[in-house]
């Protein structure tokens, strides 16, 4: 009599199974949340502190059921992709509170003293009921200087209408949506929208001369938000280096 191999399944454990779908569950909140806010289908307070602290807590328990089923699973591929998605969806939100810790401003200024003014965006920040004021105060440069201290003017070696014009061009290569550009005054204004959420924050841009050179000076401001998670750092510094890089 002729004996036959019969293949059995590799039992999976309940607890990686359980860790894989709410990991998975996890990431989509976070996936869903940016454009679902975008959409207007979800306002402000529920998109960042209702579903990204759910993804957060959905993340951990994830990763916990995710570990357990790593010791009782004879297959281990679901417990180690519920592992992975649970480190995502724990993750990205921790990342981001940590560094909204380390950047407690949501303006910020190459001139801490004389910070350029905003105009041409004024009535586009009116009409979007922006919580932010463009006033920059002491106390908000001295939590820049803390935060940035690396962040000051640019100085170049070439006339105010050559350093002018590297501003426009390289305010264009940032695909920002430039409000005004005002090489008399030698001004720049503009909006950036952020990716995932469609945040709106709003650039100026100032030319002056220095010398037998030029000063560039810029501001990047949140229309919302006390933290901007250190965007308009990260903004200034890109914008400034392709100035530079002319």
């Amino acid at each position: 009599m002729g004996s036959s191999n019969v293949s059995q399944a590799i039992p999976v454990s309940p607890f990686a199974m359980a860790g894989f779908w709410i990991g998975l569950l996890a990431c989509l909140l976070l996936i869903l949340d940016g454009p679902a806010y975008r959409a207007h289908i979800l306002g402000l307070y529920p998109a960042l502190r209702i579903v990204i602290p759910a993804a957060l807590f959905l993340g951990l328990i994830a990763i916990v059921l995710s570990l357990v089923g790593l010791a009782r699973s004879g297959s281990k591929v679901i417990a180690l992709v519920g592992l992975v998605l649970g480190v995502i969806a724990a993750g990205m939100p921790l990342k981001s509170i940590n560094t909204a810790r380390h950047s407690p401003i949501h303006d910020v200024s190459t001139d801490r003293d004389n910070p350029p003014q905003f105009t041409a965006v004024l009535p586009l920040r009116a009409a979007a009921k922006a919580a932010n004021s463009t006033d920059y105060d002491a106390k908000t440069a001295e939590l820049q200087k803390e935060a940035y201290p690396d962040i000051g003017p640019l100085h170049l070696d070439v006339p105010p209408a050559q350093a002018f014009d590297r501003a426009a061009a390289a305010a264009k290569e940032m695909k920002w949506d430039v409000i005004i550009t005002d090489p008399a005054q030698a001004r720049i204004e503009a909006t950036a929208t952020t990716f995932w959420f469609g945040f709106k924050d709003d650039i100026v841009v100032r030319v002056t001369a220095d010398g037998s050179g030029s000063r560039v000076d810029v501001r990047s401001l949140s229309r919302i938000g006390k933290s901007d998670v250190g965007a308009n750092a990260k903004r200034v510094r890109e914008y400034l280096a392709k100035v530079k890089a002319g």
